[in-house]
């Protein structure tokens, strides 16, 4: 579980108290007024993207087996379908609507104006710091997370050539790719670290072309924190001889993507976080108009539980020194 020392410090701030049926209307449906209600807005990764929208379709299913929710999601085909898509929860009557990604950094705010009785939640943007009262932000120190695989490929490569693919350029993944970048750097300071954008998160055929390249070039470990994309580095990397070429995932444990060509995958508890939330606000408090931010001290970001069926305890041992040391504040990870 997630350590609830970031929610102790939020309850020392100003809290919004809100009923046990939030920004719900008579809209709801007959006979279920009382009964706590969750939607999820997925980006165009849709909601089995094998990364974050089906790591917080996690939580919500957790909601719902725990909390007794009512629970519901779209998946947008396109940017344009963001604010459709969060206006109609909205009007539903819904205590609380997430849009996850980046992506929806200009929709929610606007839906959120619009729409001030409701609440809504979104993943991996702080709105640049100016959150309505009737929003949640969630957001991860990907970096530390990311410093951990790059330990993991700094000491594992064979040529000292390690790979990164980035989804679409922006700062929320180049924090990923710094992170990575410090960590191989950190154990290996002769490896060579090589980085390519897809300029996108569901263009499958590009993820495999950028993984194919690398491995042509001699890169023989390549991490990525491109959504969908990274499915074409998990296909390709399957292609390669075993024990020479591996991949290293996002997000959720991706191991089961390649089994035998996965070192490790970048885990963020999105699915833990969704849920604490959405618990608090099914028991009357709602941190609207704040950032919830979660690290390694946090257990917000972590490595794989399968990392050890490749990766030699030597490895993990040194991992695990390194995780303390950014907890303790020995080392401060680059997030740009």
């Amino acid at each position: 579980m997630l350590k609830k020392a970031w929610a102790a410090g939020l309850l020392s701030a100003v809290l919004v108290f809100v009923t046990a049926c939030g920004g719900a209307t008579d809209e709801g449906k007959p006979g279920e007024e009382d009964k706590f209600s969750a939607a999820l807005v997925t980006d165009t990764g849709g909601l089995n993207d094998e990364s974050f929208n089906q790591i917080s379709w996690e939580g919500f299913k957790q909601a719902e087996k725990e909390l007794g929710a009512d629970i519901d999601y779209l998946e947008s085909k396109r940017d344009e379908d963001y604010i459709p898509n969060l206006t109609k929860f909205a009007r539903d009557g819904r205590d609380i609507t997430w849009g996850v990604g980046f992506k929806f950094e200009k929709a929610i705010p606007e839906v959120a104006n619009q729409f001030q009785d409701a609440k809504f939640g979104i993943v991996d943007s702080n709105l640049g710091g100016d959150i309505p009262e009737n929003v949640v932000a969630v957001t991860f120190k990907e970096e530390e997370g990311s410093f951990l695989m790059g330990v993991i490929a700094g000491s594992m490569t064979q040529s000292d050539k390690v790979g990164f693919i980035g989804g679409i350029t922006s700062p929320l993944i180049k924090k990923f790719e710094a992170g990575f970048t410090a960590g191989v750097k950190a154990v290996n300071p002769d490896a060579k670290v090589t980085a390519a954008y897809a300029e996108s998160f569901v263009d499958v055929a590009k993820g495999r072309s950028l993984a194919a390249n690398m491995y042509n070039d001699g890169v023989d470990v390549i991490y990525h924190a491109a959504g969908g994309v990274g499915k074409g580095l998990f296909d390709e990397v399957k292609t390669r001889e075993q024990g020479e070429y591996w991949a290293i995932g996002v997000d959720m444990d991706q191991s089961a993507l390649a089994p035998d060509h996965t070192l490790s995958s970048m885990v963020k508890r999105v699915d833990v976080a969704v849920f604490e939330i959405m618990s608090d606000l099914e028991g009357g408090t709602f941190k609207g108009g704040q950032e919830v931010v979660l690290g390694l001290e946090d257990e917000g970001v972590s490595i794989a539980e399968t990392t050890d069926r490749h990766v030699p305890e030597d490895v993990l041992k040194t991992v695990e020194e390194y995780k303390q040391k950014i907890i303790d504040g020995e080392i401060e990870v680059p997030s740009k």
